[in-house]
């Protein structure tokens, strides 16, 4: 099967072979050195030098995790979305009694860092900042750096990283980004499982004053075990083993050979899908390097577009979500992914589209 979604992604031979290892105990040394490696390994990714928690999870977990350790019910928080998981993030917030000031922009867009200065401005009441860097519902990148530059230090800045980190360029000292979160099962070619979480010096000081609910995802729990090489509760040991020989790989392919890689098979992505009558989602500029998002062409169904993929030539992509259901097709192509992988996607849609063709509506 050729899964081309973005997410889970594809394990390579090495990296199943060590989630396969033998367990070992969770509080012994063998363990501690474990998660000491793959934490430091993390943080040459995140570039970052704070912590970085490991928690048995999704990304949505983070996300949680982020919030509960920053606010207390009634805090002013703004959420810019430029989709499903934007909205998501948004919906987290108010869950936990947030105030939140709501940023949507039309889906295919990105936000406006100008904009999030002037609501800023509007708001200097706010507490946070919520934005997805890459948002896998509209094939959309955030230019995190400038939001970051609006935020100013004004309020604590907290990024959806799932689908970006390990496959985009991120900086999260260099840009002022206080919580990042991203999950195994993305760019780190891992089993789903576990969720990664840093938090900057500014988040932990939130943290001693911040009276959300929270037990599981407690920061304060997760440093205080962090520092005995271990995690607060039981981890997924083999998700862990996993991730571990993921980022030799990738550490063998190195950083920017990673990121290049990404976005020439974006480019490719793009240019092949709009040769076969697919219209980009999104502005050029703001594309994801990660997953492309293409308007259907005209009158192709694409719920039976998804589905001749996988039941007649086992390619498995996405379609639209929410209101995009049936409207757009996705290609995810992060992780373990190279161009044959991506000819095969094409080579399915050419024969898949003369008979995903909607099928009139019967004469009355």
């Amino acid at each position: 099967m050729n899964l081309r979604i973005p997410g889970p992604t594809p394990v390579p031979p090495e990296v199943a072979v060590a989630s396969s290892k033998e367990m070992i105990d969770h509080r012994g040394p063998e363990f501690a050195s474990l998660l000491r490696s793959v934490a430091a390994g993390l943080q040459r990714w995140f570039k970052t030098a704070s912590d970085i928690y490991l928690f048995p999870g999704s990304g949505t977990g983070g996300l949680e995790a982020a919030i509960v350790n920053c606010f207390s019910p009634g805090d002013p928080v703004l959420a810019v979305s430029i989709g499903v998981f934007g909205d998501r993030f948004a919906a987290i917030a108010r869950a936990f009694g947030l105030n939140v000031i709501k940023y949507g922009v039309e889906y295919g867009r990105y936000a406006d860092p100008v904009e999030v200065r002037r609501l800023l401005a509007q708001h200097p009441e706010v507490k946070g900042v919520l934005v997805t860097h890459n948002e896998t519902s509209t094939g959309v990148t955030n230019d995190i750096a400038a939001i970051a530059r609006a935020v100013a230090g004004q309020a604590l800045l907290l990024v959806d990283g799932v689908s970006s980190i390990g496959a985009l360029p991120f900086d999260q000292d260099g840009w002022g980004v206080d919580v990042a979160i991203t999950g195994s099962q993305k760019a780190w070619m891992s089993p789903p499982g576990v969720v990664m979480v840093s938090a900057s010096p500014r988040a932990l000081k939130a943290m001693e004053t911040a009276t959300c609910p929270r037990f599981y995802w407690d920061f304060a729990k997760a440093r205080q075990y962090a520092q005995n090489g271990q995690t607060f509760t039981t981890p997924a040991v083999s998700v862990i083993f996993a991730l571990e020989r993921a980022l030799q790989l990738m550490e063998a392919e190195g950083q920017e050979q990673v990121f290049a890689r990404h976005r020439e098979l974006a480019a490719y992505t793009r240019e092949q899908l709009t040769a076969l009558g697919f219209r980009i989602m999104g502005d050029a500029q703001h594309t994801s390097d990660v997953v492309t998002a293409a308007w259907l062409p005209e009158g192709v169904d694409g719920k039976k577009l998804v589905g001749l993929m996988r039941e007649e030539h086992g390619v498995v992509i996405s379609g639209g979500q929410q209101s995009l259901a049936g409207k757009i097709i996705r290609v995810g192509h992060l992780g373990w992914v190279n161009k044959a992988d991506l000819d095969g996607v094409f080579q399915a849609l050419r024969q898949a589209l003369p008979k995903a063709m909607a099928t009139p509506a019967a004469a009355h």
